[in-house]
């Protein structure tokens, strides 16, 4: 979820507390406002995990104060990325280079995910992506891929990242039930651009990709189906990306499973 005013209350309305809940971290907002929704959702008994842009650290010093923070407030795992600023506020200018100082200061975390790009990074190559996971991953302890909308995509990411020698257990990463214009806004903003134009392709017929009320994700998971249900690929669960419209989410998980139940 994002860190705007007002989502507590919304996590608190609308998810079950025996569910993981992540905070992103904004550039415009600041990392404060994600450790402050992180508080707030520990302090109120979900499982929260902040996402620490790498961008946003200032120096080890900042670096210490957040886990300090965390520490404090109970929090347990954290989510490791570069970030989306153009230019660092301090020397870490990707996930490794956190990592790497979250290490030197031992921050005592339980659980730390780094993200996959399984529709490929804007700015990095294959190759620079494929290093940058194998150097990431020493630090980890699992993995989430970034949204993505093609599964044969998901599925050749998940092969290479094995292949490559990465054995993390891997959550995969699906939007949630979300307006389609509004989720094709954020796929481009956020640099997913094959995605977003694989969303473009399928926009006839609609019912590909979406049912009234907006973007649902039964289509991909049924696409994704083979990797989710095979042990070797340690494909172990879903990171649902909500963009704060938990209500619907919500809804819509609770009738997967009860679909899943009936069938079983």
């Amino acid at each position: 979820m994002l860190p705007l005013p007002g989502v507590d209350e919304l996590v608190a309305e609308f998810v079950p507390r025996r569910l993981t809940v992540t905070v992103t971290a904004s550039p415009r907002r600041g990392l404060d406002a994600t450790l402050d929704l992180t508080e707030q959702l520990s302090a109120a008994g979900f499982e929260a995990v902040p996402h620490l842009a790498a961008r946003q650290v200032v120096d080890a010093s900042h670096l210490a104060e957040i886990l300090a923070r965390l520490d404090r407030a109970g929090v347990r795992e954290a989510f490791v990325v570069a970030g989306d600023l153009a230019e660092p506020v301090g020397p870490h200018r990707d996930a490794f280079a956190l990592l790497s100082m979250m290490h030197r200061l031992g921050h005592g975390l339980d659980r730390v995910g780094i993200a996959g790009y399984p529709a490929g990074h804007p700015y990095l190559s294959d190759a620079q992506l494929r290093r940058a996971m194998s150097d990431k991953a020493a630090f980890a302890t699992y993995l989430v891929s970034q949204l993505c909308f093609d599964p044969a995509l998901v599925s050749a990411w998940v092969e290479d990242v094995r292949g490559n020698g990465v054995r993390l257990p891997v959550h995969v990463g699906i939007a949630g039930v979300v307006d389609r214009r509004r989720l094709l806004r954020i796929a481009t903003r956020i640099g997913v651009g094959e995605s977003a134009r694989f969303l473009r392709k399928h926009r006839a017929p609609m019912s590909h990709l979406v049912l009234p009320g907006g973007y649902r994700p039964d289509r991909l998971l049924r696409g994704l189906a083979p990797d989710l249900a095979t042990p070797e690929r340690r494909v172990v669960g879903l990171h649902v990306y909500t963009f704060n419209d938990l209500r619907a989410t919500e809804s819509w998980r609770r009738q997967a499973l009860a679909r899943l139940e009936d069938a079983a």
